[in-house]
């Protein structure tokens, strides 16, 4: 706990200031209430002699001014704390979606999109808590207790040591309790993620979730997860409940025995009624950050678990990072000649016996010439073609864009030389012209950028698109589920189009349209991609079509190199694949014409 706090405060150097600040007003306002007490000593001991109005008046003058400035410390406390805290708060969270936007593929091929979500808002929130209430506090509370202390032994050493023999189970207690509730924090938040990836997953899945009949199912599993986070939630309040209970139940029966021994002392003359008065109004106030050290501890418990969870994935190595001093490269002048030299891949995680997944691919494909990507399910043809824009690194062999190796290259600059279409089409939830013009010039004008939209949307057969309510300012919901596969497919690939690549890099997107769209589109692609460099995965014989050459991997190597007619006519493998696709194809449409039914179907029910 003691490292991890030690880091936050690095975090918060540049508000430390403010922090001090709030500290200290904190701690002042502690000591002003701790003055009250002593006042009432002196009015109480007055009483019984010679007390006049003027020291009645002048006592309770004097209280009400401590009163005063006790709350304008408050305020002060909070006004330097909390607006500080959320700036904080706000430069922990970018740079966390920062680290998270960084981080390779292969990261994020681990982690659920809940848990980071967890840990990006309310881990978080519970950081800038401590940062703005509980850190203070904590340091507050120790200083009421001690000086308070010192007050009590200043009305009575004896009744101060009966409220002292107190706080040694307490202590004990509280030792406990931190190493119980630290692992049920951990474990409740670490649920708390797993919940939000499984809210995510449904909604994403909502579709075929319906079009299945597993809503039923996905209930059941949703239920027990949320029940195993109640479970955990009540033993956590469980464990508060015990903790406080003995913060209450302690300081209270210390106070019970100082009362009688006081009233003992008080009638043997051994301490004033003043003395006594001040020590249990002392006490009273000491009693309070006694009774909140079980919160703040929970408090901390809660912040270090936050820390460690948010730390867990600043700490995670990026393995695919710009050089320390990246070869320059001219966009202008790019060609975006691409060449495989003895390329190899495997993941992290893929065991040792098992073959790398791209195994020594030597390939080379020309300027502006269209290279199609042919192969069995898992011959290696996808994972190929995210290696050329480092969304995972080789790890054997080179590529080069032209004749620099890609690993020299600052990775902004290599991703605008490269462009992307995954078959998985991805849309976020804005505007037309916004997911479009995504990977395009930001210094094109607005009339530049209307052409280019234009014509990435007519080059994509997504023209659709200006018959939406608001045109192609329409935003098209999460993740454009408001749209059909083929119309997300085609606006993903005008995206592609609009970033206006040296090197085109399409994984069969072109797979959820129909022959007719898709003769329109490979049409237009090859008018518009005459002076692109592209390498795109085909399964179909029409995409294969719109290529200059092809290129067959079998097992993660390049096995054959030639035009469509050459290795048909030569290579009996070729054909033997062209054929097993084609019948592939088949049979994943049949199945999304009966997903297709199976959703309509469900949705009519529902209706009814």
């Amino acid at each position: 706990m003691l490292g991890t706090m030690r880091r936050l405060w690095q975090t918060v150097r540049p508000i430390r200031f403010r922090l001090y600040l709030g500290l200290l007003s904190a701690m002042t306002a502690s000591i002003v209430a701790l003055m009250i007490p002593q006042v009432l000593e002196f009015i109480v001991n007055r009483l019984g002699s010679d007390a006049t109005a003027a020291t009645l008046w002048t006592g309770g003058a004097i209280v009400l001014a401590l009163g005063l400035v006790e709350a304008s410390l408050i305020w002060l406390r909070r006004t330097f704390a909390v607006a500080p805290s959320t700036t904080v708060e706000k430069q922990i969270r970018v740079h966390f979606y920062e680290k998270v936007q960084n981080l390779p593929v292969s990261f994020h091929d681990g982690w659920g999109s809940g848990q980071l979500l967890s840990r990006m808002m309310s881990d978080i929130n519970q950081i800038r808590r401590w940062i703005a209430f509980g850190m203070i506090m904590a340091v507050t509370n120790v200083v009421t207790i001690s000086v308070g202390m010192v007050l009590l032994i200043r009305s009575s050493a004896i009744l101060a040591l009966i409220f002292f023999l107190a706080a040694v189970p307490v202590t004990i207690i509280a030792y406990r309790f931190n190493r119980s509730f630290s692992v049920l924090s951990r474990l409740s938040q670490d649920q708390n993620g797993d919940l939000a990836t499984t809210i995510e997953q449904s909604v994403q899945g909502i579709r075929v979730l319906k079009a299945f009949g597993r809503g039923p199912s996905a209930l059941e599993g949703f239920t027990e997860q949320a029940e195993e986070l109640r479970r955990t939630e009540v033993r956590k309040a469980t464990a508060i409940a015990r903790f406080d209970m003995f913060m209450f139940m302690l300081p209270e029966l210390a106070l019970g025995v100082a009362l009688l021994v006081g009233l003992h002392l008080t009638a043997s003359g051994q301490i004033s009624t003043g003395q006594l008065a001040s020590y249990f109004a002392t006490a009273t106030l000491v009693v309070g950050p006694v009774r909140m050290l079980g919160m703040l501890l929970g408090q901390a418990v809660n912040a270090t678990t936050a820390l460690d969870r948010h730390y867990e994935v600043m700490d995670t190595a990026n393995t695919i990072t710009s050089p320390a001093h990246a070869r320059p490269i001219d966009r202008a002048a790019a060609t975006g000649a691409v060449r495989l030299e003895g390329v190899h891949f495997r993941y992290e995680d893929a065991p040792e016996h098992v073959p790398d997944v791209i195994d020594g691919v030597d390939l080379e494909i020309r300027p502006g010439e269209t290279m199609a990507l042919v192969g069995v399910t898992g011959s290696g043809k996808s994972t190929l073609l995210q290696l050329v824009p480092r969304l995972y690194d080789v790890t054997g062999g080179r590529i080069t864009i032209d004749g620099v190796d890609i690993r020299d290259m600052d990775l902004l600059d290599l991703r605008a030389l490269t462009a992307v279409a995954f078959e998985d089409a991805t849309l976020f939830s804005d505007s037309v012209r916004d997911n479009v013009l995504l990977g395009a010039d930001p210094s094109l004008s607005a009339e530049q950028a209307e052409e280019l939209l234009h014509l990435a949307l007519r080059t994509a057969d997504a023209t659709f698109t200006y018959d939406l309510p608001e045109g192609v300012d329409t935003r098209i919901g999460e993740e454009g589920m408001s749209l059909s596969g083929g119309q997300r497919q085609r606006l993903a690939l005008a995206r592609s189009i609009a970033a206006k690549p040296a090197v085109l890099l399409l994984d069969d997107p072109l797979s959820a349209l129909d022959t007719k769209t898709e003769e329109t589109v490979t049409g237009r692609l090859r008018e518009v991609l005459a002076g692109t460099t592209t390498l795109i995965v085909a399964h179909r014989t029409s995409t294969v079509a719109l290529a200059d050459r092809v290129a067959l991997l079998e097992g993660g190597r390049v096995v054959a190199v030639g035009t469509h007619a050459e290795l048909m006519e030569n290579s009996a493998r070729y054909r033997w694949v062209i054929a097993h696709q084609a019948e592939e194809r088949r049979r994943d449409q049949d199945i999304e014409t009966l997903t297709g039914e199976l959703e309509l179907r469900a949705i009519q029910e529902e209706g009814r």
